[in-house]
């Protein structure tokens, strides 16, 4: 140390996503942080109430909604004083602005493929919420990273703790990445009664909550299934060196074995303001005013292997990791459309894996697909969803 202050790093943030329990939980990190982070720009999908609040709470000048109507709504309600942009153009723009340092994508679904990849050819650091984008275009996302000399920082829980454990360590040094699984509400329920299971019974999560619609894929375990593929590509290791083990108490977050037969893990309670936070600060930490880990209270950590058999998500993902090409669109596509039945209380619990799987053996795939590539096959696997469903 020279003994001189050095100043305080606030990067300035855009938020793809902000009325969504990620967004706002990044909001509660910059109201923590204000020395650190400073938020320039939300976007939502439909959410205009949500949206106006958070423009009013924040200060912010640049918004956007997804949807046209919502859109319209959101301009009448703050009359002209934000300067406001509509759709995915909209929310590409917000992605691009000049005075940003980094964009939170935080939108569920393929809306947030684009915004990112455009970003990322502005220069802008991207931290990364929204599964999809890796699990569908992972090889591209990460090649246009490194062409643009950008850093692609996740926020999920499990691959924020595996960037913490793989911090300035060679992944030639890694064995396994272990992704840790609460295993759901139907851990411990017979394979024979999962075909009962309610709406109600699968959107209460045990240890976090999320959005209905990663809520039903921890049910399912496809949202495991999803962050194998996402390791994948985000730390560059084969199919073969990504596991998963179930933990129910979401303590430990997840962990790398080295070659050495050490295993690092990263741990704390299960708040998502952690991840977000240290995406945010990187490579800083700094203090905040979340509760620390009372290992005291907590007592034990159990851990067991999943069941690969009744819940085949993981294996789905598995083989779709292995094969790439358009098929982990596929899986992703025909499990969105899956997950919308189930909400609407059109289909079996079952019968979300039984989609995916019926959509991943009709496809033909395509190795090293094109951007379009992957997006025909999207829309294709959501097609071919749809007719299962409807003929089955």
């Amino acid at each position: 140390m020279n003994g001189k202050t050095q100043a305080i790093k606030q990067k300035k943030l855009v938020v793809l996503g902000s009325t969504g329990s990620i967004g706002e939980s990044a909001l509660k990190v910059a109201r923590d942080l204000p020395e650190h982070m400073r938020l320039i720009a939300l976007a939502a999908n439909r959410s205009a109430d949500k949206l106006t609040q958070q423009v009013k709470d924040t200060g912010v000048q640049h918004a956007c909604l997804y949807d046209e109507a919502a859109c319209k709504e959101f301009e009448s309600m703050t009359g002209g004083s934000v300067a406001t942009c509509c759709g995915e153009e909209g929310l590409i723009e917000l992605a691009t602005l000049p005075e940003a340092d980094m964009v939170l994508i935080a939108i569920v679904g393929t809306a947030g493929l684009r915004p990112a990849l455009a970003a990322i050819e502005a220069g802008k650091d991207i931290a990364v919420a929204s599964k999809e984008i890796l699990v569908m275009a992972g090889e591209t996302v990460m090649k246009a990273a490194r062409k643009y000399g950008v850093n692609v920082l996740p926020v999920d829980s499990e691959h924020n703790a595996i960037f913490q454990c793989l911090e300035n360590r060679k992944v030639s040094e890694v064995t396994r990445l272990i992704l840790t699984a609460s295993g759901g509400p139907f851990r411990e329920l017979p394979a024979s009664e999962l075909g009962d299971v309610t709406l109600q019974q699968a959107l209460k999560h045990p240890t976090w909550e999320m959005g209905q619609k990663i809520t039903i894929d921890s049910a399912t375990l496809f949202n495991k299934g999803l962050e194998m593929i996402e390791a994948r590509w985000l730390f560059d290791v084969e199919m073969d060196r990504v596991d998963v083990i179930v933990h129910p108490q979401s303590i430990v977050h997840s962990m790398v074995e080295f070659v050495d037969g050490s295993i690092l893990a990263q741990l704390s309670t299960t708040d998502m303001c952690f991840p977000i936070q240290y995406a945010v600060t990187w490579p800083e930490r700094v203090p905040n005013t979340l509760p620390p880990l009372d290992f005291a209270a907590l007592g034990k950590l159990e851990f067991e292997k999943p069941r690969f058999d009744d819940f085949p998500a993981l294996n789905l993902a598995n083989q779709a990791g292995r094969e790439g090409g358009t098929l982990p669109a596929v899986l992703n596509a025909a499990n969105e459309i899956a997950v919308e039945k189930f909400l609407a209380g059109a289909l079996s619990f079952p019968k979300i894996w039984q989609t995916v799987e019926e959509a991943m053996m009709a496809h033909q795939n395509v190795s090293e697909p094109s951007l379009e590539q992957i997006l025909e096959a999207d829309q294709w696997a959501r097609r071919q969803a749809e007719s299962f469903l409807n003929n089955a």
